[in-house]
C-alpha cells in the first residue's frame, strides 16, 4: 500500500467514524456527514446497485464500515455521557461543523449545471417544511417498546438517516422512547437484542428506498441537492433550538466553552472540505 492509497485508507476510516456520530448524536444526520464529506453519492450508488462492482465498492468502503463500527461501539459510551451533561457544547461543536463543510455542498449542488430560480425555490421549500416536520414529528410520532420488532423499526429509521440527508434517526429514536436502549444495547455490544434486528430493519428499508434516492440523484442532481441543502439548514437551525438543545442549564462558561467549539467546529468542516478535494 503505497503512502497515498494510505492516506486515502485512513480518511475512509475517519469519514466512517464521523458518519456513525450521526446515528448517536440528537439533530445529526448520518446522511448530512455523508454528502458533507462527499461519500453520499457513492454510497447511494452501492446500495442500490450492490451487484455491480462488488468488490471495488466493498474494498472503498471496508474502513468506512469498520471506521462506522468502532465509533458506534466506542464513542457511544462517552457521546452517551457527552450528551447528558454536556448537550449544549457537543450541538453547538456540530453545528459548526456543519455549517463549515455547508460551501462545499453548494458547490457540489452546482456541479452538473448553475443554479436556476425553481432550485432556490426547492431549497426554501425544503429548508422550511424540513424544518417544519422535524420540529413537530414528536406530535407526530408515537412510542415504541425496546423490543426485538422496536428495534427493527429502529434499524429502518437508522437507515432513513443513511438515505436521506438532514433526518436525524437519534431525534426519532428519542421520541420513539429508543435512544437511550439503543446506546445501552451498543455499550453493551448486543448482538442479538439490538444489533440483529437493526440490521434486519437498516437492510429491509435500503433495499426498498435505496433505489429511488438513487434515480432521483441520477436524474435530477441539481433539484435533488438543493432539496437535500434546505433539509441540511433546517437541521442546523434544529440542532440549537429548543427541543433538542436544552438552555435550562446554561451557565457563563457553557455559553463560552459552546462559542469556542462552534468556532473550532466551522474550522474543522472547512478543513475537512479541503482534504476532501485533495483527495476526491
Amino acid at each position: 500500500m503505497d503512502v497515498t492509497t494510505q492516506k486515502n485508507w485512513i480518511l475512509r476510516f475517519v469519514k466512517g467514524i464521523v458518519i456513525a456520530l450521526g446515528f448517536i448524536l440528537p439533530g445529526i444526520s448520518g446522511a448530512t456527514l455523508a454528502a458533507i464529506l462527499g461519500l453520499y453519492e457513492r454510497i447511494l450508488n452501492f446500495l442500490a446497485h450492490v451487484t455491480t462492482d462488488f468488490k471495488k465498492n466493498f474494498l472503498f468502503f471496508l474502513p468506512v464500515g469498520l471506521g462506522g463500527i468502532i465509533g458506534i461501539v466506542v464513542l457511544s459510551r462517552p457521546l452517551g455521557f457527552l450528551v447528558e451533561h454536556y448537550l449544549m457544547v457537543v450541538l453547538w461543536g456540530f453545528a459548526g461543523a456543519i455549517i463549515g463543510t455547508v460551501p462545499a455542498l453548494f458547490k457540489e449542488s452546482v456541479r452538473e449545471r448553475k443554479r436556476d430560480s425553481i432550485d432556490t425555490v426547492l431549497l426554501f421549500i425544503s429548508l422550511i417544511g424540513g424544518f417544519l416536520f422535524l420540529y413537530f414529528m414528536g406530535d407526530i410520532f408515537g412510542t415504541v417498546p425496546a423490543n426485538f420488532v422496536g428495534f427493527i423499526i429502529a434499524g429502518a429509521l437508522l437507515a432513513f438517516s443513511v438515505l436521506i440527508p438532514g433526518i436525524s434517526s437519534a431525534n426519532l429514536l428519542i421520541i420513539l422512547g429508543l435512544y437511550a436502549p439503543m446506546l445501552e444495547g451498543f455499550r453493551n455490544v448486543d448482538i442479538v437484542g439490538v444489533f440483529l434486528p437493526m440490521a434486519i430493519g437498516g437492510c429491509a428499508l435500503v433495499l426498498l428506498f435505496s433505489k429511488v434516492m438513487d434515480r432521483l440523484i441520477s436524474n435530477h442532481h441539481t433539484r435533488t441537492y438543493h432539496c437535500i441543502l434546505g433539509i441540511v439548514l433546517a437541521s442546523v437551525i434544529l440542532i440549537v433550538i429548543p427541543p433538542v438543545m436544552d438552555y435550562s442549564e446554561a451557565t457563563v462558561l457553557k455559553v463560552i466553552v459552546s462559542g469556542v467549539c462552534f468556532v473550532a467546529g466551522i474550522l474543522l468542516g472547512v478543513w475537512m472540505s479541503r482534504l476532501e478535494e485533495k483527495y476526491k
